[in-house]
């Protein structure tokens, strides 16, 4: 964000199990550089299954994905583009952005170095989960876990490369190296979970009893936890 001449786009990756908050960190990014935060006319999701859900149309996809980033990055260069379920998106719709990520210093007359990409997957959980589990399995607290371990990285970049369901499969993305970061999301525990339902519990407007304020407990206990010893949740907090 300082840097007034970038080579190329920021190009971020969150990988993880779902309502782990890969969306809802995209949206306090977005809050922390548009007024409107995800609100604002700069803020561009696209939904894989919502935006682009017929195989048999991926060409008009592809042409009008281009044009809806062309357009958008020549009225604005620091527009955020957040890709959701990039597991189920068509490979060739992640070719057809690649031209936005690159180092080239224009694309058709426009330069989208100052552009982020911001990328949604849940493909690459899995490592992350057992990861986690063997930390956990090892005595260790999952927040010695350092998430900036280019081992972790390196095993989430290689899980999504070679996984035939995922958006990256055999992707010049990053055969390229045009993602920055592959940032894991890890697991949940249960105080996490509990700590996501009293803050919604306040936004419910929810004035309860003094011996019904152990309700979040019981609303986080229910959800499904894994191993059988109910460490981590399974499907992070969802609505």
């Amino acid at each position: 964000m300082t840097d007034i001449n970038p080579n190329k786009p920021l190009v971020l990756s969150f990988h993880g199990t779902a309502g782990v908050g890969k969306n809802y960190l995209s949206k306090i990014i977005a809050r922390n550089i548009y007024k409107l935060g995800d609100k604002s006319e700069h803020f561009i999701m696209f939904i894989s299954e919502h935006h682009f859900p017929h195989k048999d149309k991926v060409d008009m996809y592809s042409a009008q994905l281009k044009e809806q980033i062309h357009q958008h990055v020549l009225r604005f260069p620091r527009t955020m583009f957040v890709f959701d379920e990039m597991e189920k998106m068509n490979p060739r719709l992640v070719e057809t952005i690649k031209p936005f990520l690159d180092y080239a210093t224009h694309v058709d007359g426009v330069s989208f170095r100052n552009a982020i990409f911001i990328f949604l997957s849940n493909a690459g959980g899995d490592v992350i989960n057992n990861i986690a589990l063997d930390f956990w399995k090892a005595g260790k607290n999952r927040e010695e876990l350092q998430m900036n371990s280019k081992e972790m990285e390196t095993q989430i970049l290689r899980n999504v490369f070679n996984d035939r369901s995922s958006g990256f499969w055999q992707s010049s993305l990053i055969h390229r190296h045009l993602v920055d970061h592959f940032v894991p999301f890890l697991p949940l525990e249960l105080k996490h979970v509990r700590q996501c339902v009293l803050p919604e519990m306040v936004n419910l407007n929810m004035t309860l009893p003094h011996h019904h304020t152990d309700l979040a407990d019981t609303v986080a206990r229910e959800m499904p936890f894994f191993p059988s010893e109910k460490i981590f949740s399974v499907k992070g907090v969802t609505d």
